[in-house]
């Protein structure tokens, strides 16, 4: 069982998520408008939040960007309305691990909150401190260091680094990247990973228009060149 918090101002949309994730086993707390979400985020152990963006009082971004700025690791599930993709993309790159635009199937957002359930449950296999070039990654701390100097990856950024550090140089299709990082097949959602490929190579890359350590291998995806 999780404990989730369901940030959403929509009465009937809330009730349908709680006695949909009650029946799943698990323990639902719903905030109707951004000041009061976050407060609830920041205030009490919370396992996953299913984060609307459209909220009174606070918006979903600034309610991301503030927990996000005291808590990198809780799961973050966007539900957003809206269609324009840029919308997506400025969740993703403010930490949130997946979205789910409405209208939504409930066996799909149920999937979706499971997949971020099992990786935030995932204990590393390797507790090692593994270095390439500049990059120290200390997997059993969740730290990623360039230069010495400690760099703010959203959870799913670190995930992906993860995903490409394990496969040893091998080259790994978006598809397998979506199942091994955000845990399920959703091919309509393969610009997720580029996003964060982006973010990696912004944060970790020297020059990253021209990438050392982050490679695009071309009708395939991307691997790691240590």
């Amino acid at each position: 069982m999780a404990r989730v918090l369901v940030i959403e101002d929509n009465a009937d949309l809330a009730y349908g998520l709680r006695n949909n994730l009650e029946i799943e086993g698990h323990e639902i707390i719903v905030a109707e408008d951004g000041p009061s979400g976050l407060s609830a985020a920041t205030g009490s152990k919370i396992d996953l939040v299913i984060l609307d963006l459209m909220l009174p009082g606070l918006d979903g971004f600034r309610v991301l960007k503030a927990l996000r700025e005291i808590d990198s690791r809780t799961p973050v599930l966007v539900l957003t309305a809206r269609s324009e993709e840029s919308d997506k993309v400025r969740g993703l790159k403010l930490g949130a691990d997946d979205y789910v635009t409405k209208p939504f199937g409930v066996l799909e957002l149920l999937a979706r909150v499971e997949a971020l359930l099992r990786r935030r449950d995932q204990v590393p296999r390797v507790r090692a401190v593994e270095q390439f070039g500049a990059i120290e990654v200390d997997r059993s701390a969740r730290v990623v260091r360039r230069d010495g100097v400690t760099v703010s990856l959203a959870p799913r950024e670190l995930d992906l680094l993860l995903a490409l550090m394990d496969a040893g140089g091998a080259a790994l299709s978006r598809a397998a990247l979506m199942d091994r990082v955000w845990g399920y097949q959703a091919d309509v959602l393969s610009r997720t990973v580029d996003t964060h490929m982006a973010e990696l190579r912004k944060k970790l890359e020297p020059d990253p228009s021209s990438p050392r350590h982050f490679l695009t291998v071309r009708k395939v995806g991307y691997r790691l060149e240590r």
